[in-house]
């Protein structure tokens, strides 16, 4: 791949010198993330006035969300890559629930040939599950007064009720409708773009004579809302911290301009919108952008669009950071990194994944004392004595001179240059320990900067609803802000959910900060779409 930025190092000074550059280029100011968090706001505002934006502030029409004591069992169908998969969720009351689920093979030929004929199949699968897998007779929801779903003619057997996760783009019209706008991730099927998926499926069940009823049509985000909401008592955000980003939250109906005087918004109140957030600021305006981010976007499939998702989601964060080794490897006339030497893993677009930050910062944290929460301790940490002591700024350079590190430091960059050698394939006596540190440093830079701007999205969110002011200095009388995530990124990159709330404590205060309860949302494809599916029978679709 070509070089991402030439750098003349002639001296050790001249290399101390690009390396302040490049955290330079990373780093936030408060004064920054407050900016960035303005523009999300007059984004959210613009895109729940007008269709046609980059952020899309996609309204769902579901209009409420459970809080737990919900009984029922439900049938979700989630399609969105190689395999698809059916799941029976029995909804038990207490926030818990029991999840029966099965994976179908989706074959090249489905994915490419006639609509129907995908569309059968996928019949043909919750067909199977409900034979071979699901409890023997599905129930309707226990605390509504009638199933609202009559059986097909000549049958007294209720039809039960699906929510389908479809993770293809879409423009939603009500709950159970949205017309398929176009095919990813290799699916192509014909005669399906333009039509309503949701008909499309319900045709499929009412040919095999099926007593199933396609009653709402799911993203994963919104899911994610509902699931977390389910579990937890109650949930005003639902966030995707992964692959990808995203994040559905609870808006007043009357602030959904673009709804006009339709029927959804006479009758007012509350409606989840799906925010599409990873297109925030694709023009740049106010996010970050450094010559590895113009790269990475330039080589991109995408260019110029989801410039939020490019920098805070785990699909692109390896491949920035694999951007500022190959810069620092082809430093002239003296290399910075690895001697001069890359390797076929560092050569590959994309060839540095994410997980491998993931474990050189797990390497360089393991057994180390977590540092005190709160502005006043942002850098202390408590000793076995329950004094304080001083924790560096890992984002440093100067983190990168081994000579100035504790023994135990230093023991941890020699498993981060183990890793290094293994993970990056290359010679054991290309790879210093400063090497090591240098990686560290990096990894750490792209991942602080990923959950800063993290904190960004989720503090808009509070904001935009009310529960927080930017600046802080202000909090509702909720015990609790409840926030749904999911994802690889938030679940198990080391420290990210401590940036993020660093961040978010900067632009809402302390004291809403530490309202918000960060919860792991569960399955949102899967358990979410049948919550979804128990909102289409309480709101009568």
């Amino acid at each position: 791949m070509s070089n991402t930025s030439y750098h003349y190092v002639a001296s050790p000074e001249d290399g101390r010198r690009v390396l302040e550059q490049i955290e330079q280029q990373f780093r936030l100011s408060q004064d920054d993330l407050t900016r960035i968090t303005s523009k999300f706001l007059e984004d959210f505002e613009l895109g729940l006035s007008e269709y046609n934006h980059p952020m899309a502030m996609i309204p769902t029409f579901v209009t409420g969300v459970p809080d737990g004591t919900e009984i029922g069992t439900f049938l979700a169908l989630d399609l969105g890559g190689t395999n698809l998969r059916v799941c029976e969720v029995e909804l038990l009351g207490n926030k818990e629930f029991v999840l029966r689920q099965q994976k179908y093979k989706v074959s090249e030929q489905l994915k490419t040939g006639e609509a129907s004929v995908l569309f059968d199949y996928l019949a043909d699968s919750v067909d199977a599950f409900l034979t071979d897998f699901a409890s023997a007779v599905p129930s309707s929801p226990t605390n509504e007064q009638v199933n609202p779903f009559g059986s097909p003619p000549l049958s007294e057997e209720p039809a039960v009720p699906l929510g389908l996760t479809f993770s293809f783009p879409v423009e939603q019209t009500a709950l159970n409708r949205g017309r398929i706008l176009t095919w990813t991730k290799g699916f192509s099927a014909k005669n399906a773009v333009g039509n309503d998926v949701v008909q499309l499926l319900q045709d499929a069940f009412n040919r095999k004579h099926l007593h199933v009823r396609c009653v709402a049509l799911v993203n994963d985000t919104v899911g994610a809302l509902l699931s977390r909401a389910y579990t937890s008592g109650g949930c005003i955000l639902g966030s995707i911290f992964g692959t990808g980003t995203n994040g559905a939250y609870v808006e007043r109906v009357d602030n959904i301009k673009k709804l006009g005087e339709s029927e959804a918004r006479q009758k007012g109140g509350f409606m989840v919108i799906n925010t599409e957030w990873g297109a925030f600021n694709n023009t740049r305006s106010v996010l970050p952008s450094t010559p590895y981010d113009n790269k990475l976007d330039r080589q991109s499939i995408n260019p110029r669009l989801q410039a939020f998702e490019k920098c805070i989601s785990g699909m692109y964060l390896g491949e920035i950071t694999r951007n500022i080794l190959l810069s620092l490897v082809d430093a002239a006339p003296k290399p910075l990194l690895f001697n001069g030497r890359s390797s076929d893993v560092l050569d590959t677009h994309y060839g540095l994944d994410t997980a491998v930050m993931s474990e050189v910062e797990e390497a360089w944290e393991s057994g180390r004392v977590p540092a005190v929460s709160g502005k006043d301790a942002e850098h202390a940490q408590i000793l076995p004595n329950g004094s304080t002591a001083e924790v560096p700024d890992w984002q440093a350079v100067k983190v990168v001179d081994v000579e100035q590190l504790s023994e135990e430091d230093v023991a941890r960059l020699e498993r981060i240059r183990g890793i290094v050698i293994q993970r990056l394939s290359l010679d054991p006596e290309n790879v210093s320990l400063r090497d090591a540190a240098i990686v560290r440093w990096a990894s750490s830079l792209v991942a602080n900067r990923a959950a800063k701007l993290s904190g960004c999205a989720v503090a808009a969110v509070l904001v935009q609803t009310g529960r927080a002011k930017l600046g802080g200095g202000f909090a509702t009388d909720e015990e609790k802000i409840g926030v749904g995530v999911d994802g690889s990124l938030i679940q198990f990159y080391p420290n990210f959910q401590a940036r993020l709330r660093d961040s978010l404590r900067d632009l809402v205060g302390e004291e809403v900060e530490k309202k918000v309860d960060i919860g792991l949302a569960k399955d949102g494809s899967g358990v979410g779409a049948a919550l979804c599916a128990l909102q289409a029978t309480k709101q009568g679709h």
